[in-house]
């Protein structure tokens, strides 16, 4: 079964280059702008893994973040962030983030994370869930 990915990006540009790699690397992906408009698509599309930006207009990350700590079973989280603030790591991984990228990053540490939260090397066939 193919994982089914919530990107939540506001930049375009970085938006459309996670979803090509995303996509090439067989999983399936939607994406929102916001945090409003990805909690929609939360909602609509339960899925295996959220990837959200931090910094957004109308809803950012954090309550994205606490949002889906509301959940009965929520996804994965891996937040992406071109802050530099040890504070923010902090409270992402309190909310329970797997992951937490500095942007710039390299695709290849993307798909790795991506891999890791979805329960191990995506190259091994592994679907155990590890906590």
């Amino acid at each position: 079964m193919t994982a089914k990915i919530v990107l939540i990006e506001d930049d375009r540009d970085i938006s459309q280059t996670l979803q090509s790699v995303l996509l090439a690397a067989g999983y399936q992906v939607k994406a929102a702008s916001n945090g409003n408009d990805g909690q929609v698509l939360i909602e609509r599309e339960n899925p295996d893994l959220v990837i959200t930006d931090m910094m957004m207009p109308r809803m950012g990350g954090f309550p994205v973040l606490e949002y889906l700590k509301t959940l009965e079973n929520p996804p994965k989280v891996i937040m992406i962030t071109a802050n530099e603030g040890g504070r923010h790591k902090a409270y992402a991984e309190m909310l329970g983030v797997s992951d937490y990228l500095r942007k710039p990053f390299a695709m290849d540490i993307l798909l790795d994370a991506v891999a890791k939260a979805l329960g191990g090397d995506k190259s091994s066939g592994s679907k155990g869930k590890k906590k």
